[in-house]
């Protein structure tokens, strides 16, 4: 059956292959053809040649049917898990004669599940027919597909035709981003409760609650920060942007690719090092994030198409992680201890399962040990070990 499968396919892509009624035709015009030769009956001859010259023309129509038509796709804008793919095809006949009876199959990537198909039933002359539909996600990504085909038996239905239009398209599916509250991983980065960060805290406390710029007031913006005299000035109430002191060290966010992990835990590791990077974001914090293959990373459209296309185990193209405190996501209980002074660390603990202890390695740093049968959210949520 494999044969034939791939027999049928290559005629059908490459020229037409009979469909049901066109082998039955077929059997048919034999059959006339072998009584008229037994029975030297010329209208038995008569009736064979018709049905020849009418399977004859039915395997030319549907080829030249498809000429000419042209295919065009508009680029899909990204979306995260569980939103669906907005797809858009343009089917042109610029043609003065009208395409029917059009079966049109959008091949997907696999990943992405079975070809969608759509039954055009006539595009009119010198138009186009819009072809828009949704396609549901379920996971993070970067996926890219090539192909549109058309498929047509017009106008018999007795052979069946095939061809491809190249089409390319990317589709950037973003990991979960969860909506934090708080987080006291990025609260706290740079911190250290030794004698060395509190004389250095001392050191940036005069510059604290130093006001950075004015803006305009904002609803929610506390009243303490209102300046007034401007206010007065430009008849309009301008609220303080103080500087806010965070350790003097910016929010870096690893994510420890290059490691092997377990699938489901690689992707809640994703779906952390989004959610805190936005937070921090919200929080205007100065943030970045750090991946074995992209390096460092800033901007937050950069930052979820980075996310969308990590895997777990990937060539560490970038280097060592930075010297300086950070956020280190990781399934490695070993690499905790080298982490830099201040940082903070976030641990999937797959050797738990096979009888050591959860924590084999005592930390220097405060951080977390995710229960993946927990919600994340509640978990990035609650204080630090």
């Amino acid at each position: 059956m494999g044969i034939i499968h791939r027999t049928t396919d290559w005629l059908e892509t490459h020229w037409v292959t009979p469909a049901y009624a066109g082998w039955l035709l077929g059997g048919v015009a034999l059959c006339f053809f072998g009584a008229a030769t037994n029975t030297m009956a010329g209208w038995l001859y008569v009736i064979s040649g018709i049905i020849f010259a009418l399977l004859g023309l039915a395997a030319v129509l549907p080829a030249r049917s498809l000429k000419s038509i042209q295919v065009r796709r508009h680029p899909i804008p990204p979306v995260s898990v569980g939103d669906d793919l907005t797809i858009e095809l343009e089917i042109e006949n610029p043609t003065p004669k009208p395409k029917t009876l059009l079966q049109v199959q959008d091949i997907l990537q696999a990943e992405l599940g079975k070809p969608v198909e759509k039954p055009v039933e006539a595009i009119a002359p010198q138009s186009v027919y819009r072809w828009t539909y949704y396609h549901p996600t379920r996971k993070r990504g970067i996926y890219r597909w090539h192909e549109v085909q058309l498929r047509t038996a017009t106008p018999l239905g007795l052979f069946w035709c095939r061809r491809a239009w190249d089409a390319p398209v990317v589709a950037v599916i973003y990991p979960t981003v969860l909506p934090l509250t708080n987080c006291p991983l990025v609260d706290n980065i740079g911190k250290d409760d030794s004698a060395q960060f509190y004389s250095d805290r001392r050191s940036h406390s005069a510059t604290e609650d130093l006001t950075r710029a004015l803006r305009p007031y904002r609803v929610g913006d506390p009243t303490r920060l209102i300046h007034w005299r401007t206010s007065a000035r430009y008849g309009e109430l301008q609220v303080r942007e103080l500087e806010v002191f965070t350790g003097s060290q910016e929010v870096i966010i690893c994510l420890d690719s290059a490691a092997l992990w377990r699938g489901e835990d690689f992707e809640q590791a994703v779906i952390a090092a989004a959610s805190m990077y936005f937070y921090a974001c919200k929080s205007q914090l100065q943030v970045k994030l750090w991946t074995a293959q992209t390096g460092l990373l800033h901007g937050n459209q950069v930052v979820l198409e980075a996310l969308a296309a990590t895997n777990a185990g990937e060539e560490g193209t970038a280097g060592n992680p930075p010297n300086s405190p950070l956020i280190w996501l990781t399934q490695n209980p070993v690499s905790l201890n080298s982490l830099p002074p201040g940082s903070r660390w976030v641990l999937w603990n797959s050797v738990s399962s096979e009888g050591n202890s959860e924590r084999p390695i005592k930390p220097s740093q405060p951080g977390l040990v995710i229960d993946t049968a927990q919600p994340l959210q509640r978990q990035l949520q609650q204080p630090l070990n």
